[in-house]
């Protein structure tokens, strides 16, 4: 291949990254040579350097070598936000095609396959993708008591989730992610900003993220399914940064909340402003054990003593991972609180609680998998996970209210199974069975049960009916649920 054709296959992918006008300082390549302002805008752009008497030496063949370096140089300029498919599809040939000679120069071939990887995942610049959820839900009675299943009445059709997500890529390096959700009520849903934040690396390989954002550290240990974090699973305002360190997984985060809520435009308290905080370092000594330690801080500006359930709060937990096989896993963690002050009812100002999980894939047994965990929650211990509506609807996928008898002052100990059944790449079938133990007299467990089926009708497209049954049980004390109710759910879910 002639050297000026070879730059020209090379201009076609850079030409938005190269200075629209330079000057071409090769002497052999005279001004009104046709391809003089395309060699130009690579010499501006370092892609090409000619020979150390001054010259370009266009007629002569370009060596497998040469064109290699002309390669690996334009994929480091290249513009991803305006680089077409058809320039990506031919960067990747050109790094195929001259691998050997890439690996020949020293140069990382897989540094260059990761930076074609970005420009085809971000061809354009913008990602956008999202989620659909609707929900029509039949409950067996209305306002029973005014918060199981989270009804407006006894019958409701639902539109709970519609997510846009939107993600820019600025650069390798950079990236920025914005995720439009619901707000509101059923019968006035608006639209708010989510989540927004940048993402970008930082030296010595530290991540940092920006803005508004979500951490959710007991889901990266495993210990939970559908919505039961205990304590993250939270959004933040603020500064979020993660590093590497040999087998050990760091982070670090500092937030801030603004509490007080607006009511025809005057503040009304909806609680303290506070300073939010955490560390987390999780160690992976092999593929078989993880082990991991945690610590969160919820901090005031200003203590107000009227607000009973507001005061500086910290927890702190270990947690582990032990994988028997690829399919079969043992985890569980400790948790430790230090409040400021008791919970009402409690005395206790540093609880505990821990779990412990078996967790079991399909492949394992074959025709089912098997969550089972266990759960023992020590006198004054309380959640304080806003997502997860508090202690009081814990373990309750459905909004059965299931920890609402549970008095604080008391222990309280939970068996919490769920099973799944995936029958083909279309039919899927689930059951859940949760029971609570409290230890108060006069007061019986509380049960809860599920069982449903799944049809993923397209790719994208799914339809699931379950039916779930919570009974507070009989004749309880004064001042405790006594009783059962059930739901009906039809939901589609359309992810895009």
């Amino acid at each position: 291949m002639r050297k000026v054709m070879a730059v020209l296959a090379v201009v076609a992918l850079v030409a938005f990254a190269a200075p629209a006008l330079a000057a071409n300082p090769f002497m052999d390549v005279p001004m009104n040579h046709w391809a003089y302002d395309a060699i130009g805008q690579l010499a501006a752009s370092g892609i090409v350097n000619g020979y150390p008497d001054g010259t370009f030496k266009g007629n002569q063949p370009m060596t497998r070598y040469e064109m290699a370096t002309l390669v690996a140089r334009a994929l480091a300029v290249v513009d991803m936000n305006k680089a077409s498919k058809q320039d990506v599809e031919m960067l990747k040939k050109l790094v195929v095609e001259f691998k050997d000679e890439l690996d020949a120069l020293g140069v990382k071939v897989d540094q260059i396959d990761k930076r074609v990887a970005v420009l085809e995942e971000n061809i354009g610049g913008w990602k956008i993708w999202g989620q659909f959820r609707f929900d029509a839900k039949f409950a067996g009675e209305r306002d029973l008591y005014g918060d199981e299943y989270n009804l407006r009445g006894k019958n409701e059709f639902d539109l709970n989730r519609y997510r846009l997500w939107l993600r820019k890529t600025i650069d390798e390096n950079t990236s920025l992610t914005i995720r439009l959700g619901r707000s509101g009520t059923t019968l006035q849903p608006g639209v708010r900003w989510e989540r927004f934040y940048v993402e970008t690396m930082l030296p010595w390989d530290v991540k940092m993220t920006v803005g508004q954002w979500l951490y959710d550290w007991e889901d990266e240990s495993g210990l939970y399914i559908d919505e039961d974090a205990w304590f993250t699973d939270a959004i933040v305002k603020g500064f979020y940064f993660t590093k590497t360190l040999g087998m050990a997984d760091l982070a670090f985060f500092v937030g801030h909340e603004e509490r007080d809520a607006t009511v025809n435009g005057e503040a009304v308290p909806g609680g303290n402003d506070r300073f939010v905080g955490g560390v987390r370092a999780n160690f992976n000594f092999n593929e078989n054990f993880r082990f991991a330690i945690n610590g969160l801080a919820f901090l005031l500006d200003d203590d107000d003593a009227a607000i009973a359930t507001d005061f500086d709060k910290k927890v702190y937990w270990a947690d582990f991972g032990v994988n028997f096989t690829p399919s079969i896993a043992f985890k569980g963690a400790y948790f430790i609180e230090d409040l400021d002050r008791p919970m009402v009812g409690s005395v206790e100002d540093s609880p505990n609680a821990w779990k412990a999980i078996i967790d079991v894939k399909q492949e394992a047994f074959g025709f089912t998998s098997l969550w089972l965990e266990y759960a023992k929650l020590g006198e004054g211990f309380w959640f304080y996970n806003n997502n997860n509506g508090y202690d009081a609807f814990a373990w309750d996928a459905f909004g059965a209210s299931n920890l609402i008898n549970r008095n604080i002052n008391q222990d309280t100990t939970v068996l919490f199974a769920s099973l799944s059944q995936k029958w083909n790449d279309k039919w899927t079938t689930f059951q859940r069975y949760f029971v609570a133990d409290f230890d108060t007299a006069g007061l019986d467990d509380t049960t809860n049960w599920t069982f449903g089926v799944k049809y993923q009708y397209t790719p994208a497209m799914s339809f699931e009916l379950a039916y779930d049954n919570v009974d507070w049980g009989d004749n309880n004390a004064a001042g405790y649920r006594s009783g059962d109710d059930h739901l009906i759910r039809l939901r589609t879910l359309v992810n895009f």
